[in-house]
């Protein structure tokens, strides 16, 4: 059963979003993708990796400033945000099945200095212009699906960061998304600790004790089929993975390492919560590669529009979603 069109927007236009591009044109599902972006701009990128732009639909954003490969100019942080409000429009207004994004880079939007609070990342953006109160950031990849308690923090923020009902709420996102959008009826959810050795008794730290497993044991109370907290050193084992549907890290770094260890390049980064179904590659801007012609492992992006298609299948009512 056919889905509708899926949405890509693409991204920084220093960055190497724009070349991607050539690998969705040589897509047998490129009739499928309308793709959001500067149209000279990326046809020339297509071109000059050897595709044919015109197997591309290209709708028109045009670019606030000229661009120069490799470089990033605060002047189209408002080209590069434009693209995301098109691209959500769209996806509410069932004009899009879906959304797949380029990577961005949140230090040249932040130099722009569109608003008075710091652009922090697609996750967040989207999550304040659909006023959804909890989002939750999840990469699949390499047989792994790690989702984020916490996400783009200062490592010295992520303990206040971490209380019960914020838990909680990320904790039964995840569980209702594995199920709602990935089709997983009783969804196995590992829980990382915190601290080394998952706090070692309270020696190593007590958000274990006064946070992580007060929350893991009323979601059990709930029917939920929750484990933890683990120690993050050995959650990430074949014997722990094989008992789990997702993992549940605490920060960025502890569930993201791993999992790009055994992924990257193919991984995809999804956002749970959202009304709207939304995925991106899991590398970013390669400021270096753009318009090089050196080689690009589209991999991600492969994956990434695989998984667009299959979850806006389910949610249509055809195929089956995507496994990580």
């Amino acid at each position: 059963m056919a889905v509708s069109r899926i949405v890509y927007t693409s991204g920084e236009p220093g960055g190497i979003g724009p070349d991607l591009c050539a690998a969705i044109a040589r897509s047998p599902r490129a009739a499928d993708v309308t793709i959001l972006g500067d149209r000279p701009l990326i046809e020339s990128r297509v071109r000059a990796r050897g595709a044919d732009p015109c197997a591309l639909h290209i709708e028109h954003v045009p670019l606030r400033a000229p661009v120069t490969a490799g470089r990033l100019d605060p002047a189209n942080a408002p080209y590069v945000l434009s693209l995301l409000d098109h691209a959500l429009a769209g996806c509410r207004d069932g004009t899009f099945a879906a959304m797949v994004t380029a990577p961005i880079h949140k230090g040249v939007i932040n130099d722009a200095r569109l608003s008075g609070s710091p652009f922090t990342g697609h996750t967040e953006y989207l999550a304040e212009k659909t006023a959804t109160k909890r989002v939750v950031m999840m990469l699949a990849g390499g047989g792994l699906r790690v989702a984020l308690a916490t996400t783009h923090l200062p490592l010295k923020d992520v303990p206040a960061a971490l209380t019960r009902d914020s838990l909680s709420a990320t904790l039964e996102v995840l569980h209702a998304e594995l199920i709602g959008k990935f089709g997983i009826a009783q969804p196995r959810i590992l829980v990382a600790g915190l601290n080394p050795h998952a706090g070692e008794g309270g020696h190593l730290g007590r958000e274990e004790i006064d946070v992580i497993a007060p929350v893991v044991e009323a979601a059990r109370a709930k029917g939920m089929r929750v484990t933890g907290p683990l120690p993050a050193d050995t959650l990430f084992t074949p014997r722990h993975l094989a008992e789990a549907d997702a993992v549940l890290a605490m920060y960025h770094d502890q569930g993201l390492a791993p999992l790009k260890y055994a992924s990257f390049g193919h991984a995809v980064n999804v956002t749970l919560g959202l009304p709207i179904i939304r995925t991106s590659v899991d590398h970013g801007t390669a400021l270096d590669l753009a318009a090089s012609g050196a080689p690009v492992d589209t991999g991600s992006l492969d994956a990434a529009l695989d998984m667009a298609f299959d979850l806006a299948g389910r949610a249509t009512g055809g195929g089956r979603a995507h496994a990580a």
